[in-house]
C-alpha cells in the first residue's frame, strides 16, 4: 500500500504543474524509483519586496519535493540580483540594485514563502544566499566561468536575439547573468534547479558548467507560468500584484478578477485539489457564461492553503456581500475628518490610505474606481465636503466610513 502511494506520489511530482524535464522525465523517473534523495534548489532575486502568486507554482513544487524527504534550498539571489536578470525583459534595465538593497528587500521573503515550504521542523528548507560565493570570485574564476561558453551559445538565447533585431541593447551586465546563474549549481552541487519555464535557458546553462567544471549531472524541472490564452502573465501585472501576503479578502477578489481560461490551470498549479475533480470542473464548465462558481471554488482553495478555512469562508461571505450583493461589508473602517471646510478627492484618497498615491489616486479616479456614497466620481479636482456617514469606496471591495467632530 505504502509502495503504491509513493509511485503515485513521485508520478505527481513530475507531472502536475511541470512544463518540461531535462535531459528527460524518464531518466529523472528512474532516479527516484532508485529510492536517492536529491538536492534540488530554486532561486529567488528579490528585486522587489513581495513575492506573488506566480511564486507559488514553484514554492509549491519545492513542497512535494520536501514532503518526499528530498533536501531542498531556498536560495536568495542577493548576487545574482545585481546583475539583473533579463528575463521576460524586452528592454535593458536603467536601473542595477545593489547587494544591500537586494539583502533589504529579502527581509520578508521567508515568511512569506513560509506559507507554503517550511523552513522548521520535518525536513526544513534550507535558506542560502547566492552572494556568499558570488562575491567572493576573483578575476580568475570570472574568467574560468566565462571560458566554458561560447558567445554563440549566449547569443542563442531568443530574448537576446528579439532585443538585436528591435535595435535594442542588451546590456553586458545582464548579458552575463546566466553564467552567474550557472555557477550557482556549481557552488551547491546540487542535482537538479527548479524554475518557470522563463528561466529555462538559464538552469540549462547551469547544467552546462557544472557538467564541464564538476563532471556532474544536473536535472532541470520548468514549471509553466500562470498567464492566460494571449500569454500575459497572471499576478504581477502593473499596479495589481496579487502578493502572497495579501489580507484574504484582497486575495479572493483578485482571483475572481481571473480571466476565465485560467481557472482549470489555477486549479492544477496553485491548489490541492484532485486531477479528477480538475477534470470534471472542466466539462462543467459553462461555455460563454461567468463561471463565478468555479472560480469562488478556487479563490477558496488558494486562500485556504495561503491562510486557513475560517478566513477563505470569511473572505467568499464578504464577496457575496460587498459585490454580489452590493452591500456594505460589517466592519467598514472608519477614518476621523477634523479637518473644516472641502477636500479635495486626490487628497482624501491618500489621507484615508485608499490610495498610495497621488497618482496611484489619479489612476483610480480616470478609470471610474472611486465613488462617493455610490456616486462615481469623474472630475480629479472635484471639491468633497466630507460629512459623518459618509461612504468613500474603491472598488468593489475597499471601503471607509467617515466621521467627523460633528456625528
Amino acid at each position: 500500500m505504502c509502495y503504491t502511494l509513493s509511485m503515485d506520489k513521485v508520478e505527481e511530482l513530475l507531472t502536475r504543474g511541470v512544463e518540461k524535464i531535462y535531459p528527460s522525465k524518464e531518466e529523472l523517473e528512474k532516479v527516484l524509483r532508485s529510492g536517492k534523495k536529491l538536492k534540488i534548489y530554486q532561486g529567488f532575486d528579490p528585486t522587489g519586496i513581495q513575492l506573488h502568486i506566480g511564486h507559488m507554482v514553484g514554492l509549491r513544487k519545492l513542497k512535494q519535493w520536501q514532503d518526499l524527504g528530498h533536501h531542498v534550498i531556498f536560495l536568495i539571489g542577493d548576487g545574482t540580483g545585481q546583475a539583473g536578470d533579463p528575463s521576460g525583459k524586452k528592454h535593458a534595465r536603467e536601473k542595477f540594485l545593489t547587494r544591500e538593497e537586494l539583502r533589504k528587500n529579502a527581509v520578508d521573503y521567508i515568511k512569506q514563502a513560509g506559507k507554503i515550504v517550511r523552513f522548521e521542523g520535518e525536513n526544513p528548507v534550507e535558506i542560502l544566499f547566492n552572494g556568499d560565493w558570488l562575491n567572493e570570485l576573483k578575476l580568475v574564476d570570472i574568467l574560468n566561468i566565462a571560458g566554458r561558453f561560447s558567445l554563440q551559445q549566449l547569443l542563442e538565447r531568443d530574448l537576446f536575439q528579439q532585443r538585436i533585431k528591435q535595435g535594442e541593447d542588451v546590456n553586458l551586465r545582464e548579458f552575463l547573468y546566466p553564467l552567474l546563474q550557472a555557477y550557482d549549481s556549481v557552488a551547491m552541487e546540487v542535482d537538479l534547479e527548479l524554475g518557470g519555464s522563463d528561466q529555462t535557458f538559464n538552469m540549462l546553462a547551469g547544467r552546462t558548467l557544472i557538467k564541464k567544471m564538476k563532471n556532474k549531472d544536473k536535472f532541470v524541472m520548468t514549471t509553466p507560468l500562470l498567464t492566460d490564452s494571449r500569454g500575459v502573465k497572471i499576478g504581477k501585472t502593473e499596479g495589481n500584484v496579487i502578493a502572497l501576503t495579501d489580507k484574504p479578502e484582497d486575495l479572493f477578489g483578485k482571483i475572481m478578477a481571473f480571466p476565465d481560461d485560467v481557472i482549470i490551470k489555477g486549479f492544477e498549479y496553485l491548489t490541492n485539489v484532485t486531477a479528477e475533480e480538475i477534470k470534471r470542473i472542466e466539462k462543467e464548465l459553462p461555455k460563454g457564461e461567468n463561471p463565478v462558481d468555479f472560480k469562488k471554488k478556487l479563490a477558496f482553495e488558494i486562500v485556504k492553503e495561503l491562510s486557513n478555512t475560517q478566513d477563505a469562508e470569511k473572505a467568499q461571505k464578504s464577496f457575496e456581500q460587498t459585490v454580489q450583493g452590493k452591500e456594505l461589508p460589517d466592519d467598514v473602517p472608519v477614518f476621523q475628518y477634523d479637518a473644516n471646510g472641502d477636500q479635495d478627492i486626490v487628497s482624501l484618497l491618500m489621507q484615508t490610505k485608499l490610495a498610495a498615491s497621488k497618482s496611484d489616486a489619479k489612476r483610480l479616479i480616470k478609470q471610474g474606481g472611486v465613488s462617493i456614497d455610490e456616486i462615481i466620481i469623474k472630475n480629479l479636482d472635484e471639491p468633497v465636503a466630507p460629512k459623518g456617514g459618509m461612504i468613500l469606496r474603491v472598488g468593489k471591495r475597499k471601503f471607509v466610513k467617515i466621521k467627523t467632530s460633528a456625528r
